[in-house]
């Protein structure tokens, strides 16, 4: 196990900052998810601490030792990648047995090491398949044995789940949070799923344009969001943003009140017109369109079925949101603010 520090990391080709000025500190035996969307430099960053590429600026230090100059097999780094690499003319044993070779592990000791890394994962019985005769997810599961057995300071994953089906992902999610419980290797995940981020991230860093934009717990990032990139990205629903003369207020769709005929003081009021109710199961979903000093916005909100009994689409409605669920931010930036003077 082992700490990570990136120091003012920067990856540049030709023209394109991919990685601009990232530095952050992942603690022994912490999960850090780093979230993002296609293109944001998240995939770089993970290449760049692994010692695939090459950074134009800045140090990689894996407890407290500067490894920038290091090639990938002197940083005792496992990766596992969204492509499983697996060797088809080989079995599962012999596929999880391929670093140790590399490394000239004696035989007695790579049978131990093999015995160990499956009966972690839970692939004990597939040691005797060929890859040809796996599901998606027990090929998952090889290449996470194959990267476990080399008994690494620093795991690192690049979208692993991403060829999954949503319920094997769903599953895969749990036993890769288990697998770190158990094993405490520093992990590094790399992901453009929020849900995968918030589930198993001790802490998340949001990532855009090559450059980290918060790094906080699930919990913080979900309620505290540092800008409006942050409040539109995390959360399924998104954060409702709604524009105003000098700030833009934002809060979340589980946080809107069916205003009724007694509305609360003191909370923040938005007339809206229904578009369309979405059923969901155990929630609604209610697209509305609201219009605040002269600002035409989209609101989202949700509801429970017995909240939503009386309303049909085209409905003339108040919502109302309690003053501890608002957000402000500035409307030029993007940034957060203080709540603005009324």
């Amino acid at each position: 196990m082992a700490s990570l520090e990136l120091r003012n990391l920067v990856k540049i080709y030709g023209r394109t900052h991919a990685v601009d000025g990232i530095s952050l500190t992942v603690a022994d035996g912490e999960f850090l998810a780093i979230l993002g969307p296609s293109g944001c430099g998240k995939s770089t960053t993970m290449r760049m601490i692994a010692g695939l590429e090459h950074p134009t600026q800045g140090d990689i230090l894996i407890d407290g030792e500067v490894v920038t100059p290091l090639p990938p097999r002197m940083r005792n780094v496992s990766m596992v990648f969204q492509s499983y690499a697996l060797y088809p003319h080989m079995s599962v044993a012999e596929n999880i047995a391929f670093p140790l070779k590399a490394r000239r592990i004696p035989r007695s000791d790579r049978e131990q090491k093999i015995r160990w890394a499956a009966g972690t994962i839970g692939i004990e019985h597939l040691l005797a398949r060929r890859p040809a005769r796996l599901s998606g997810g027990e090929k998952q599961r090889v290449a996470l044995a194959r990267a476990l057995v080399r008994d690494p300071t620093l795991f690192i994953f690049d979208e692993p789940l991403s060829a999954l089906d949503a319920q094997v992902r769903a599953m895969a999610r749990s036993e890769l949070r288990q697998l770190h419980d158990r094993t405490g290797i520093t992990t590094v995940y790399v992901t453009h799923d929020q849900f995968e981020a918030m589930g198993m991230g001790d802490r998340i860093a949001i990532m855009k344009d090559g450059r980290v934009r918060q790094i906080g717990t699930p919990q913080q990032m979900y309620a505290h969001p540092a800008d409006t990139f942050v409040a539109s990205f995390l959360g399924t629903p998104p954060m409702n943003l709604l524009t105003q003369d000098d700030h833009i207020v934002g809060f979340r769709p589980e946080h809107v009140l069916l205003a009724g005929e007694a509305a609360a003081s003191g909370h923040f009021h938005v007339p809206a017109r229904i578009i369309r109710q979405e059923f969901l199961g155990a929630i609604w979903q209610i697209y509305a369109e609201t219009e605040l000093r002269g600002h035409t916005n989209k609101l989202l909100a949700q509801f429970t079925s017995a909240e939503v009994q009386t309303l049909h689409d085209g409905d003339a409605v108040q919502f109302m949101v309690s003053p501890e669920h608002l957000r402000y931010f500035d409307p030029g930036s993007g940034k957060k603010m203080d709540a603005p003077h009324v």
